[in-house]
């Protein structure tokens, strides 16, 4: 099949019209072979039937990738059949051919990460041929005749599929990217990679696809809209950094006004400090003074942050609610009715842990880097390093928690920018560049240009200061990528057409880049279970500080009353957490180091007190984002049509598992 053939939408589609039995009290699928919590899973090729009994004619036609558990199996005529139900509580469908169904053991999906930094993911059609490539120290001389061919031919040897040149949001469009199998590997080039096999829908079968018409790309873009939410740090020491902001703004939104453009580009304002108890006097933690869906133009946004300040009494420590701020304006604000969204975090002071008494998030620059992926946000931040910070050594903090929040998912960019000794000029000159690309970005599109970004150099830009073209750089890029994921959407971009083949997760000449994020779909039942035991982790880890031997003899008792096997939770100083029988058997074969699962007494008695802290604190923010996923009721995903609520499942990042 060609892989320039009309790509084909994975969105989740439901079998119809399939009636399940009711649910018997002790009725159960069937085990997967050596797991005694885990059920037979399968997903329908395409062509697959659902018949009223084993060995049966004719059935009902099934949308490939119906998800069903296995009830029973029977041999017809030499033939294997399936008893399937859509959930695990009984229900029962009919039977569907065995040759029709593919086992589903890791319940994992894929999603393409933005190609806007790297070549375009291709699907190999085995193992060898992949694994060719990454055994060569210089691959590309391998790829480059591949994708050459491609582009000229359309296919080439060894070559299913590719990804589409749009991206293709999982948040926007859930689809099912299934993983049949993983390994991780080391390149020759010294990279850790993933080798996974997957599975897709192929155009050549699947009977009710229409061919998806070619899109007006000009036209589309003319639509191409920012969304850019500015949030500050208002305590006492921001005034100036405030007013430069509010400078800039006022002044960008004259030119938007000028060229007609004030529907295409708007801007929002929230504004944090810290605790309001433990300060009374800061007024607030967070407050929206601007939402970007709301605001009419440019004097419709000074009149409405016309009242920021900076506060008038002092917190009580340098670090400031940072967190707070973004994400409110990752919350409150509507970005689904914008296609570039920015928010640019503005602080002279490191953020408080999700740990902290004073945090009122309970969450990490990992979480809420994270949450704005979600949403497709970039988040820019510009660190003014003030003498003040310097002096009481936050500097270094605040970089680290600022490098990780604004490392931008689409591209692994990190937008994160210092502004040194807090110069209010220098400073004046990124908000002013900042606001200047992201409206030419829009102009072009508007245009109908296809550089995006080609206009993105300010008049006044320093061309000797690196900094400063970093940040234009960047924008090009991140531009570019909120390009591609805007038409992604317009267009109905979907992933390619191809049943089962062979991925990388990292690109095969850049190494480095990422081209899929793995996602764990865990039912609630599943990730209800995963809270009790990371609590459990962690109370018996917080015990440690005070007697480390203490840590293991508690999660034994804890896996004892859990009913684990006595034989895996007898003493021994190299067993693992993951050895104990907490630990759900969802866990055991995901390809991925559990940080963990891979903790022994050993090594904990090894660590000092910090190290100990810093592994609760990593285990604390993932607890707290647990929460969130549960109360996150848009998001859960019934994969089977008429399947007990139970087994709906959230899409959680690989990287989030303990």
């Amino acid at each position: 099949m060609s892989p320039r053939n009309t790509l084909l939408s994975l969105a989740l589609t439901l079998p119809m019209g399939t009636i399940a039995t009711p649910a018997l009290a002790d009725q159960r699928p069937l085990l997967q072979e050596g797991k005694q919590t885990l059920y037979q899973r399968v997903l329908t090729t395409p062509g697959c039937r659902l018949t009223d009994q084993a060995g049966g004619d004719g059935g009902e036609l099934q949308p490939a990738f119906s998800r069903f558990y296995v009830y029973q199996r029977s041999q017809q005529n030499g033939e294997g059949w399936l008893e399937v139900g859509p959930d695990s509580y009984g229900s029962t469908s009919g039977w569907l051919p065995e040759a029709c169904a593919v086992d589903w053991k890791m319940q994992l999906t894929l999603s393409f990460t933005n190609p806007a930094n790297r070549d375009r993911l291709m699907f190999f059609d085995d193992r060898e041929g992949l694994m060719t490539i990454f055994d060569d120290f210089e691959p590309s001389g391998q790829v480059a005749p591949l994708r050459a061919q491609l582009q000229r031919d359309g296919e080439a040897p060894g070559i299913v599929a590719q990804e589409p040149e749009y991206f293709v949001d999982l948040h926007e469009q859930f689809y099912l990217l299934p993983i049949l199998e993983g390994e991780e590997i080391m390149t020759e080039a010294g990279f850790m990679t993933r080798l996974l096999r997957v599975a897709s829908v192929s155009e050549a079968t699947q009977e009710d696809e229409t061919t998806q018409q070619a899109e007006d790309i000009t036209a589309q873009l003319r639509e191409f809209n920012a969304g850019v939410v500015f949030v500050i740090d208002s305590t006492i020491s921001m005034g100036p950094y405030i007013e430069r902001t509010r400078e800039a703004v006022e002044r960008i939104y004259q030119r938007i006004e000028q060229e007609e453009l004030t529907e295409q580009v708007r801007f929002g304002l929230v504004s944090f400090r810290d605790s309001v108890d433990a300060a009374p006097g800061i007024d607030y933690v967070t407050r929206m003074f601007a939402d970007p869906n709301e605001v009419e133009d440019g004097n419709d946004f000074v009149d409405r942050v016309a009242g920021l300040s900076e506060a008038q009494a002092s917190t009580v420590g340098w670090e400031e609610d940072a967190y707070a701020g973004v994400m409110q304006a990752i919350d409150d604000v509507e970005w689904s009715n914008f296609g570039a969204r920015y928010i640019v975090l503005i602080t002279d002071a490191s953020a408080i842990d999700g740990n902290g008494e004073r945090s009122s998030t309970g969450l990490d620059a990992d979480q809420v880097r994270l949450e704005a992926a979600r949403h497709g946000i970039a988040v820019y931040t510009l660190h003014l390093k003030t003498p003040g910070g310097q002096e009481r050594g936050d500097h270094a903090v605040a970089e680290g928690q600022y490098s990780n929040l604004s490392t931008f998912a689409g591209t692994g960019t990190s937008l994160y920018y210092p502004v040194d000794t807090g110069d209010v000029a220098l400073f004046g000159q990124r908000v002013d560049a900042l606001a200047t690309a992201i409206t030419d970005q829009v102009h072009s599109a508007y245009l109908g240009e296809e550089a995006i970004g080609s206009a993105l150099h300010a008049e006044d830009e320093t061309e000797d200061d690196a900094s400063q073209q970093r940040l234009m750089d960047d924008m090009e890029l991140i531009g570019h990528a909120m390009r591609l994921a805007y038409l992604g959407e317009a267009t109905g971009s979907q992933a390619p057409p191809v049943f089962e083949a062979w991925i990388s997760d990292r690109d095969l000449i850049a190494q480095h880049v990422p081209t899929t994020e793995v996602r764990v779909l865990l039912t609630k039942g599943q990730l209800s279970d995963l809270s009790d035991v990371v609590s459990e982790i962690l109370d018996a880890a917080n015990a440690g500080l005070i007697s480390p031997t203490d840590m293991f003899e508690r999660l034994r008792s804890v896996a004892a009353a859990m009913g684990a096997d006595p034989n895996q939770v007898q003493q021994s100083e190299g067993q693992q957490l993951g050895e104990l029988g907490l630990m759900g058997e969802y866990l055991e074969d995901l390809p991925y180091q559990s940080e963990v699962l891979n903790l022994d007494e050993i090594t904990w008695l090894s660590w000092d007190g910090l190290q100990q802290e810093r592994f609760i604190r990593r285990l604390a923010t993932k607890l707290r984002h647990y929460q969130r996923y549960n109360e996150d009721v848009d998001r859960w995903v019934s994969l089977a049509e008429g399947a007990d609520p139970r087994d709906d499942v959230y899409p959680v990042p690989l990287e989030m598992m303990p």
